[in-house]
């Protein structure tokens, strides 16, 4: 592995209902990794997603990203660097327009001006976007809000990205737009999704969670290539997928 940019160590969360969420959570992922993050509904992938920027806080264990432990004094500095990209693009758009979007959190760290303008335009170059500054976001088809949501994490340069279920709610040709997209990204990327081939093309490396623990940690190819490691963890490929030997 290349030097680790984010290291999770001995995490546990509980709801304030008392349910254990994260039971002893180990992770470390490397600089420009793309990790997939698998497991059923209520293994805790979400749970940890959200702990990574300090959104929810632990009250056992520590997270750290670029070395540097996540507490009340660092965690404004590290959710500039770990951006989250949600389920549902609706919960990332909010202004009258897309290009307002990408812009509201560098705004919020000060840039202005041409500086602004050329981070927009950057960004959504990067997503493969460019036409949809102007757009109305409420106006977009499912991929381009994906996108555009994409988009106003992008713009704030993070070092990591986690990206929550990034295929749900696609067409073919929208989800094909997406892993091209999260393909051409350069920054470490993890990627929550019980969509298994999309799993096999972007990430080299799974990360398997149940019952709030992290319980295999292999190649997707091997994971895939492991019937009995699927069923035990209610993961399933699409009936007719052929994986290559």
């Amino acid at each position: 592995m290349s030097r680790p940019v984010l290291e999770v160590s001995g995490l546990e969360f509980r709801y304030p209902d008392g349910r254990l969420a994260l039971s002893g959570v180990e992770l470390s992922v490397g600089s420009g990794e793309r990790v997939a993050l698998l497991g059923p509904n209520g293994a805790g992938k979400t749970t940890l997603a959200l702990h990574l920027n300090g959104v929810l806080r632990a009250g056992v264990g520590s997270v750290r990203v670029g070395g540097v432990e996540l507490t009340d004094e660092t965690v404004t500095a590290i959710r500039r660097q770990v951006g989250l990209v949600f389920q549902d693009p609706n919960d990332q758009l909010f202004m009258p327009t897309v290009g307002e979007d990408v812009a509201f959190g560098p705004a919020n760290l000060g840039l202005r001006g041409s500086d602004l303008d050329d981070r927009v335009e950057q960004t959504l170059e990067l997503v493969g976007a460019p036409d949809l500054g102007r757009r109305v976001p409420h106006h977009l088809s499912g991929g381009e809000k994906r996108l555009a949501a994409i988009a106003t994490v992008l713009a704030m340069r993070p070092e990591v990205v986690v990206f929550d279920e990034p295929g749900s709610g696609l067409d073919p040709a929208g989800r094909r737009e997406l892993i091209v997209t999260l393909d051409s990204l350069e920054m470490t990327q993890i990627v929550i999704t019980h969509d298994l081939p999309l799993a096999l093309e972007l990430c080299p490396r799974a990360v398997v969670m149940d019952a709030g623990r992290v319980v295999a940690d292999l190649p997707t190819i091997d994971l895939l290539h492991d019937p009995a490691l699927l069923a035990l963890h209610r993961l399933e490929l699409p009936f007719g997928f052929e994986l290559k030997s």
